[in-house]
């Protein structure tokens, strides 16, 4: 309890000082007489102004820059998608000619299975004994009847070379195909580089030109500003000397008691004005002051005796008051003993009475109901 007790001091003392500090800065305000008369800090206002326009045109160009930071990698993006897809066009065309020109479906091993002219371009058998489809397995053709053999080896020979000198001749088309590629896309991308080395240099050069403009136009500012600081230097020094010359010559410091007068009778003094009493004037101030000193001593003195009086009187009432509440005790005690006494006399006549009552009766019945009475009345 005591640690709440001392944070709750602690608090109170902390809010009074608070309150104490707010009272003496609004008091240096109001008693200030530049802000009294103006009203606000022009100048804080104009900084807090400018400030505020400087961190804007900050953030703006921030703002400017990221924008162009992002269109710049936008259009990056776009080019490299563009390259990609053109590569992967050129690859997708290249494949179909590769395909067209070497993967022909009459080239396949298992073409004379599914091709569908197959039995159009069926002949016999054997249409002669030079007949090329006359194998073994054929049984049209034995051992001993192979009679053009040297025709046979050589159009093969021939049918070799030539399947050789075709097969190169597509490999070097093939190459040269390929080299012709190569080259085109390393010329899309030197001419990309290029392109993408201008944008760069553009960039660089309006980024130069940016920021040669903004130092132009900060030196300018700063020219005007420094022009404009002396100026207002100049003009505050001038207000303030004139302002302390016409105080100095003025009658508030000058304490000319005639301007406390003032212009009509209804207001005989200026109270703004006035520069204190004369040596009259106070005597008969000082003089009422010793008459109000004298009154209220009077006035104490008669509002003593009063209270005197009122405390005698209180006095009397109470000890009247004590001395009527005792002897109503006396007379209460009195009066408890004599209605004692006689409901003490009561009793004892109740009683004989009683007794007579019982020996009237017991006198007038025989004396077998007597001892059944009695005995019962014992029982």
């Amino acid at each position: 309890m005591s640690g709440l007790a001392q944070q709750r001091e602690q608090k109170e003392a902390a809010a009074l000082e608070r309150r104490r500090r707010r009272e003496l800065l609004r008091r240096e305000r109001i008693f200030n007489p530049r802000i009294r008369t103006i009203g606000i800090d022009k100048d804080a206002l104009d900084a807090q102004v400018k400030e505020r326009k400087i961190q804007e045109a900050a953030e703006k160009a921030q703002h400017e820059r990221f924008a162009h930071d992002m269109k710049k990698n936008d259009k990056l993006m776009c080019l490299l998608e563009e390259r990609q897809k053109n590569e992967i066009k050129d690859m997708n065309k290249a494949l179909k000619e590769f395909q067209k020109n070497f993967q022909k479906p009459e080239t396949r091993r298992e073409f004379d299975l599914n091709d569908p002219q197959a039995l159009k371009k069926d002949r016999p058998a054997r249409v002669s004994d030079d007949d090329p489809r006359c194998t073994i397995s054929g049984m049209q053709k034995f051992m001993g009847e192979d009679l053009n053999y040297d025709q046979r080896m050589k159009f093969q020979k021939e049918q070799i070379r030539e399947w050789s000198l075709q097969q190169q001749k597509d490999l070097k088309n093939a190459l040269a195909d390929q080299k012709l590629a190569d080259d085109l896309y390393d010329k899309f991308r030197i001419e990309l580089d290029r392109k993408l080395i201008e944008e760069q240099k553009k960039e660089e050069e309006s980024r130069r030109n940016v920021c040669a403009a903004t130092k132009t136009f900060n030196k300018i500012q700063a020219v005007e500003l420094d022009h404009k600081n002396e100026l207002e230097k100049a003009q505050k020094m001038k207000d303030d000397m004139d302002e302390i010359t016409c105080l100095l010559r003025g009658d508030f410091l000058s304490e000319n008691p005639d301007q406390a007068i003032g212009p009509c009778s209804k207001h005989p003094v200026l109270v703004d004005r006035w520069k204190g009493m004369n040596q009259e004037q106070l005597m008969a101030i000082r003089k009422f002051q010793k008459e109000q000193v004298l009154e209220k001593e009077r006035v104490r003195e008669q509002e003593r005796r009063r209270d005197a009086e009122w405390d005698r009187q209180r006095l009397q009432a109470a000890r009247a008051q004590l001395l009527w509440e005792r002897q109503q005790q006396r007379q209460g005690r009195v009066q408890r003993q004599d209605l004692d006494d006689w409901n003490a006399e009561l009793s004892q006549e109740q009683k004989a009475k009683n007794i007579y009552l019982k020996e009237e009766e017991y006198s007038n019945i025989p004396t077998e109901e007597f001892y059944a009475q009695f005995n019962t009345s014992t029982r």
